[in-house]
């Protein structure tokens, strides 16, 4: 089998743009991967543009090998750009791989490990403002509907974070709404990055009361080392890592124990054969995957498929219901149950995608929020 081409499929979705990949074989095999860089798809298609004649004619099972090549051929290590081009690409192989042998992709990576996989919706108060009261109204909608998780991002009032006023109001809703959904539901407080050191120390020790299950990127991805002063001074379990390009720099988050729980994202880390390295290495360190996923049905299923065949999970994001979204693009998608996500069965991710109904949703350019403090400077949205 030889790979015959490669496509890239930007489509708006209504909201934002997500970027799909196709790679064909001369044996009529076809996978389908997605970048996760929302905001810069053009670049990653620039990537895979520089990528495609390093992969025409290759043999597709050799997905280690291919990896390597893309991540180190061009002489420059590869970044957050090259990175989640390789990760569409690579998600893409292994679904070639699975349908190949007529199995799912799990059954690849050592078969079940578990039989469902729980997850957590998106359940923050339209902008992610700072209304407690249509939070705690959406948190409990997500209860009904049999979710076992609720989460929402770090409170701002319209374009403006200011962190004083953040923390205050994020300390309000913790406790409005461990109230409302009782015991038996996790919530997952997501700072976003948004915080400096001594704004974050006071949301999570403020936060302990409440037992969050874990508070997510209280500090900005550029220099983790300031976990170690952030770790010594709460006992709020910590998650980080969804901004991290490849295995090099999750290490000194890993080795030093400075988290508790991984948000790899498979859609930047470098695909599946890069997060598979990452979730041996956490199980070393007892750190559980919760693995980052914003995206579309592709993220989802590989996502799924790592958790599905990996010991150390502890949850999966997954903003909305499988199969209430780009449902034109992708006919078929994975199963949602009762707050869990369900091993597939057809051969490889286990959804179909459509090229031609990709097409009829043209990329848009787009812009991520920005946010501002109330002296105009810009903050991390």
């Amino acid at each position: 089998m030889k790979i015959t081409a490669i496509d890239t499929f930007p489509v708006f979705n209504t909201a934002r743009n997500n970027l799909f990949v196709t790679v064909d074989t001369d044996e009529g095999i076809s996978g389908v991967g997605e970048s996760g860089l929302s905001g810069r798809e053009l670049a990653v298609i620039g990537a895979i543009e520089h990528f495609k004649p390093l992969l025409i004619g290759q043999d597709p099972s050799r997905i280690e090998h291919i990896w390597q090549t893309l991540f180190r051929g061009g002489f420059f290590p590869a970044n957050r750009v090259l990175c989640s081009a390789i990760s569409a690409i690579d998600i893409a192989l292994w679904d070639i791989q699975a349908r190949a042998f007529g199995v799912p992709v799990y059954r690849l990576l050592g078969g079940l490990a578990r039989d469902k996989v729980v997850c957590y919706p998106h359940t923050q108060a339209p902008g992610e403002s700072d209304d407690v009261q249509a939070l705690v109204d959406n948190c409990q909608r997500a209860v009904a509907e049999g979710w076992k998780f609720v989460r929402w991002g770090l409170p701002q009032h319209g374009d403006v974070l200011e962190p004083t006023q953040a923390v205050r109001t994020a300390v309000k809703q913790l406790e409005a709404i461990r109230q409302a959904v009782g015991d038996d539901i996790e919530m997952c407080l997501d700072v976003h990055t948004r915080l400096d050191l001594p704004d974050a120390v006071r949301l999570c020790r403020a936060s302990e009361p409440f037992r969050p299950f874990f508070m997510e990127d209280p500090l900005r991805a550029e220099n983790p080392h300031l976990y170690h002063r952030l770790r010594q001074q709460t006992a709020v379990p910590l998650a980080a890592g969804e901004q991290f390009a490849s295995k090099w720099e999750f290490r000194e988050v890993i080795e030093d124990d400075l988290i508790d729980y991984c948000r790899v994202d498979l859609c930047i880390v470098g695909g599946l054969t890069e997060a598979r390295k990452i979730a041996g290495w956490c199980e070393t360190h007892a750190i559980k995957l919760a693995t980052h996923n914003p995206l579309g049905p592709v993220s989802t299923a590989a996502c799924l498929h790592l958790n599905l065949a990996t010991s150390n999970v502890g949850v999966q994001e997954q903003p909305r219901r499988p199969g209430t979204t780009l449902t034109d693009v992708f006919p078929v998608q994975v199963e949602w149950q009762d707050g869990y996500l369900l091993p597939p069965t057809r051969p490889g991710l286990g959804v179909e995608f459509d090229r031609e109904a990709a097409r009829r949703s043209p990329f848009r350019m787009t812009e991520m929020p920005h946010l501002r403090r109330l002296d105009g400077a810009l903050t991390n949205w």
